[in-house]
């Protein structure tokens, strides 16, 4: 997993800042999709206690080393959820960090490994998807994206920052 990093998992440091602007208050709920090993969600609960965070993801093998990674830290805001994020409510969370997470869906990308189904046609599927669901969400929801293009997101949001070359994109 740790040669998958670098490719595949946030960086602490982009941790750190997503999270500043992912909890404007305390009790916010966020979601991260294609949560991977969990690094994400585990740093950000670190950072962020007052705060709730959620990692989806399709491979049990992951989520499994995300569950371990949390009760080594001993951290209680934190969840991780087996299954495919077209599976969720949205409105149960209140804000999003997306990490191109189907971006692996095509072809040339190096794959974490070949537990999951991977096209084209998914690729676009869960993109369209998550357009929708963001296209229904309420005024005021943030998003971070690292690596992800503009046009995944609806343009009723507006990008109020950027980092890292703007790889890192802060939406409301």
């Amino acid at each position: 997993m740790q040669q998958l990093a670098r490719r595949h998992w946030t960086p602490l440091n982009v941790t750190h800042q997503a999270v500043q602007f992912l909890v404007p208050r305390d009790g916010v709920r966020v979601l991260d999709i294609g949560s991977g090993v969990g690094k994400f969600c585990l740093g950000a609960a670190y950072y962020k206690p007052d705060a709730f965070f959620y990692g989806i993801e399709q491979r049990k093998n992951l989520i499994g080393h995300a569950e371990a990674a949390k009760k080594i830290l001993g951290l209680s805001n934190v969840a991780f959820i087996q299954g495919n994020f077209t599976k969720l409510d949205m409105k149960q969370y209140d804000h999003f960090y997306f990490y191109n997470s189907f971006y692996e869906n095509i072809k040339s990308v190096t794959k974490i490994d070949y537990n999951v189904s991977f096209s084209e046609t998914l690729y676009n599927y869960y993109n369209r998807y998550l357009f929708k669901q963001m296209e229904e969400m309420p005024a005021g929801t943030r998003i971070v994206t690292r690596c992800s293009w503009e046009d995944k997101i609806p343009p009723s949001y507006t990008v109020v920052n950027s980092d890292f070359d703007s790889m890192l994109r802060f939406l409301i």
